[in-house]
């Protein structure tokens, strides 16, 4: 009897703490279950947003309305009236300074009554020279754009007026920065320093 009555209570311990671990696992199978139905949602809000992302508009709206849908009409004014429109980076930030900026640094720099007409000469050059590449290079967006609207454009044809683009944009970028070439042989060292020191290229 001893016997039994000890086998029976080691049964009893055995089972209750059978139905306690079954208790404690149903709980954790149930959150898991949660979990993983919370995932599924967080992923399909995720997919809906990057569907809503991917049909934001164009950064480029707006732009359709351009006389020439390449060139606004900032850079159309800057070519037409010889600006450097960012093409002499290479020298200018290389240390090598450029006329019209050399004209309106002459008094800080200073230049001399000689240097100034020298550089004010080779602006004078740079710029009729530059009006002329950047109307040509505007013409070549302009028939660029034009052979796009007639619908008909051919992969030839297209590469002919592309080749004409970057031959003017290549012209255009050649006057500005072989200007730039020639002001070494007008400034001093030190006044090339002086310039770049007032340009802030210096730091």
């Amino acid at each position: 009897m001893l016997v039994l009555s000890r086998l029976s209570k080691t049964l009893f311990l055995i089972a209750f703490a059978a139905l306690i671990l079954l208790g404690t696992t149903i709980p954790l199978t149930v959150h898991a279950q949660g979990n993983a139905h919370m995932h599924r949602t967080d992923h399909g809000k995720l997919g809906s947003t990057m569907a809503n992302d991917a049909s934001t508009s164009s950064p480029y709206v707006g732009q359709q309305h351009r006389p020439i849908k390449s060139l606004s009409a900032k850079d159309m004014a800057e070519l037409q009236k010889g600006g450097g429109w960012g093409l002499a980076k290479a020298a200018e930030l290389n240390g090598v300074p450029g006329p019209a900026h050399l004209l309106e640094l002459s008094d800080q720099i200073p230049l001399s009554s000689d240097q100034h007409a020298a550089i004010t000469a080779l602006y004078a050059d740079m710029k009729e020279n530059a009006i002329i590449a950047g109307n040509r290079l505007i013409e070549a967006e302009i028939a660029l754009d034009t052979a796009f609207k007639s619908g008909d454009l051919t992969a030839e044809e297209l590469e002919g007026l592309i080749n004409t683009i970057t031959q003017s944009l290549g012209r255009l970028r050649f006057v500005h920065l072989s200007t730039h070439l020639k002001t070494p042989e007008i400034l001093s060292p030190d006044q090339t320093a002086r310039y770049n020191s007032l340009r802030g290229y210096d730091g």
